[in-house]
């Protein structure tokens, strides 16, 4: 592990080269980010979060640069190499200290022998870049995966460049406020007297986009539970459940609680709201969101696609199923997703999307509503799922979403991630004959 006095640069080496094999960036950032310097974190986060946002790209300029591959033991060293070049191409730090600070982070990798080549990698890089990127696939110029590029000009031909422009940029930081406390408006004047620039969000009434990203810390009342950080795709699912008083409703998947704790805030009367989680260890966070907001729900670990472990029989008014899914319209968010999503993945997800529906769907009361919903863009885990699903299900009948935002498909709707924007997300309402 890395201590205090190493440079930002070689700690981000080794927390990419442990993204490189397997692990969640979310996970590793804020393990990596207590070894670097306070004034340094913003720097380490770009180029976490930028490196492995362009990752296809620049992975495939280094390997024309490389004569013969890196060992896996030395991946560190090789995402010292991406991660020079992303300082190169794609931000404001010159170049010249660019080339000269991630050389000199080969000292506090322990890996002298890298600095030569460090340094000659990155000099012909800085030498002959357009070059280098004539050379490069349609693909790997637009910094995706092959396999996924292909899907998106497959099933979006129209909008595929747009997902991808959008999917390497920075995301905006909205915010969604807890109407039980404050108004939109009112909310929007106590940012705009604490100096913090923000717009309302475009389709959702209770959203707040900011022009710069903050720490809650900065953001009047959070501790008290007016505003909870969330995009504004995901807060289009509490409306879409139509909710009213006396109902009792589920929210399938639910960690970290975002939605959990909207649906709460929407309506307030409602019998029951049951939280289902599989992973018992995120559990926790969905009661510290709960308890930040002054609402209560009826936490449970267990499987969505094994009701008989965990449902008391008692059927449900409402059901919000955020299914598993490739979470490709939150690659902005999560750029790790190049890295570990391949194109076998869709495949199992499709079958466990359609088993946690049909479990789910048997406690769901008759003239019940159930929300599919998924951070993803490709159809085959959208409508084509809930078309498969609505076949296999005699009592299901699609319900068309009458609505001012995404596209309508032939079950749902689709949104794709926005400049200054929502997510790419997808929903689709199905009732109980």
């Amino acid at each position: 592990m890395t201590t205090k006095s190493l440079d930002c640069r070689a700690v981000a080496a080794r927390c990419l080269a442990k993204i490189s094999h397997g692990a969640s960036l979310t996970e590793q950032i804020p393990l990596f980010e207590i070894n670097v310097k306070e004034r340094d974190r913003a720097l380490f986060r770009q180029l976490c979060y930028g490196t492995l946002r362009l990752y296809p790209r620049l992975m495939g300029i280094v390997e024309q640069l490389l004569k013969k591959p890196l060992k896996k033991k030395d991946q560190d060293v090789l995402m010292l190499m991406l991660l020079g070049g992303y300082q190169l191409t794609d931000t404001r730090i010159p170049e010249h200290a660019a080339i000269n600070a991630t050389v000199a982070a080969t000292r506090d990798l322990k890996k002298p022998w890298a600095k030569a080549l460090v340094n000659a990698v990155l000099r012909q890089w800085q030498r002959q870049p357009e070059q280098l990127l004539g050379k490069l696939t349609k693909a790997n110029i637009a910094a995706h995966p092959e396999w996924f590029y292909q899907a998106l000009h497959k099933s979006w031909p129209q909008h595929a460049t747009s997902i991808m422009e959008q999917n390497n940029q920075h995301p905006p930081m909205c915010l969604r406020i807890n109407q039980q406390f404050v108004s939109t408006e009112d909310y929007l004047e106590r940012l705009r007297q604490a100096n913090i620039p923000a717009d309302p969000c475009s389709y959702s009434p209770v959203g707040i986009r900011l022009q710069t990203a903050v720490s809650v810390a900065d953001l009047p009342h959070f501790s008290e539970g007016w505003v909870s950080v969330q995009d504004e795709a995901a807060q289009l699912a509490a409306p879409l459940l139509q909710l009213s008083p006396g109902q009792r409703v589920l929210d399938a998947c639910c960690a970290p609680g975002g939605k959990t704790c909207h649906i709460l805030e929407t309506e307030a009367q409602l019998t029951e709201v049951v939280a289902l989680d599989i992973d018992e260890r995120r559990i926790p966070r969905v009661a510290e969101n709960l308890q930040r907001l002054h609402l209560s729900a009826n936490l449970i670990a267990g499987d969505a696609a094994h009701a008989d472990q965990w449902w008391d029989g008692v059927g449900f008014d409402r059901i919000l199923l955020d299914a598993p899914c490739s979470a490709t319209g939150v690659i902005r968010r999560n750029p790790d997703i190049k890295l570990h999503r391949s194109v076998s993945d869709i495949d199992k997800l499709c079958e466990l999307q359609i088993e946690i529906l049909s479990d789910v769907w048997r406690t769901l009361k008759p003239g019940g509503k159930l929300l599919y919903a998924t951070c993803s863009v490709l159809p085959a885990e959208n409508q084509e799922t809930v078309a498969h699903f609505c076949r296999l299900q005699d009592d299901a009948k699609h319900v068309i979403i009458e609505a001012d935002w995404g596209i309508p498909c032939d079950y749902g709707r689709q949104l794709f991630p926005q400049g200054e924007g929502h997510d790419g997300f997808y929903y689709a309402l199905i009732e109980k004959a």
